[in-house]
């Protein structure tokens, strides 16, 4: 492993060739660190952590998906903690609200500024796993020297980002080690792990955001793209996910613009995941109604009426 001399001067060689950065995402977030915000990859001063009044109110700010993460943090843990990582959960800042970690680790942990109320932005802390995430909105592995600041490249981290009800930017969850004989292996399986973790997030919280309505999931070949509808009684769509809103294109962001759920999916050239999922939905429950279709359609929670159209639409005899 380099010194940290050597580390400084790797990351403001590359961070400062002009071409660097569009041949190289690191390269990229090396240079975001060093020019936009005038870190100094060389500096030893702690993480930075916010007081705890401010750490109050980003909890409750983010207090329903805390809620859900809850069970699916610990359950990750399981399954990582024995081999010393910690999980974090952050706000959309990088700032830390949620952790898990062994007793037997929680000291280096804190010592390395992996606890609630750290900030983990780019803007505080240079190319880290949660920054970077954050900043790139998309999973990530930072493998100990790709870190940009010297003091932190005997952690490994691994991050996928979080998306809230209407599409934003929630938070990022985190896995990280500091372990020295940790493979860049062993660092891609844990983030497949985290992956999946931060989608059920997703999933749970988006659920939560909708409670009254009926939520379709579709079939999708991407596994960590969490494809969702929610539609109230009438088939009139109220929300989607991330993956949705792009697969639809639907607003990026913010409520959408009410619309017949089968507006959607009627379009030739949109995902046919959505009308296998309605048209599971719509033979389960005829099944269970033993073929009563007013039953079924109260068990759906719509009228008669409406289901007959759906079954010609979808070729349910």
């Amino acid at each position: 492993m380099a010194t940290a001399s050597q580390h400084v001067a790797r990351v403001v060689e590359i961070a400062t060739d002009p071409g660097a950065a569009a041949r190289s995402r690191l390269a990229a977030s090396w240079r975001r660190s060093l020019d936009h915000y005038k870190l100094d990859p060389a500096q030893k001063r702690a993480v930075h952590r916010i007081d705890a009044g401010a750490l109050s109110g980003r909890l409750d700010r983010a207090a329903t998906m805390l809620r859900v993460a809850a069970p699916k943090l610990d359950a990750l843990h399981q399954l990582v903690g024995a081999s010393g990582c910690g999980v974090m959960l952050t706000d959309a800042e990088g700032v830390v609200l949620a952790s898990r970690a062994a007793d037997a680790d929680l000291r280096v942990f804190h010592a390395w500024g992996l606890a609630p109320g750290s900030d983990w932005s780019e803007a505080s802390e240079g190319t880290n796993g949660i920054g970077t995430c954050i900043a790139e909105a998309r999973r990530i592995i930072i493998h100990r020297d790709e870190h940009f600041h010297a003091r932190n490249t005997a952690m490994s981290c691994m991050d996928a980002p979080i998306f809230g009800a209407e599409g934003e930017l929630i938070g990022a969850l985190d896995v990280s080690s500091a372990r020295a004989d940790q493979t860049e292996g062993f660092n891609r399986l844990i983030a497949a792990m985290v992956a999946q973790t931060a989608k059920q997030i997703e999933v749970e919280t988006f659920r939560a955001a909708f409670p009254g309505a009926r939520v379709i999931v579709a079939d999708t070949d991407d596994a960590e793209a969490a494809m969702l509808l929610a539609v109230d009684p009438n088939d009139i769509v109220l929300g989607a996910t991330r993956g949705a809103r792009r697969a639809f294109g639907l607003a990026a962001t913010g409520p959408i613009s009410a619309l017949p759920a089968s507006d959607l999916f009627g379009r030739e050239d949109g995902p046919t995941g959505f009308e296998k999922a309605e048209r599971a939905a719509v033979i389960r429950a005829l099944t269970r109604a033993g073929g009563n279709v007013s039953e079924a359609a109260r068990t759906l929670g719509i009228g008669r009426a409406t289901l007959y159209r759906r079954m010609k639409r979808l070729n349910i005899g």
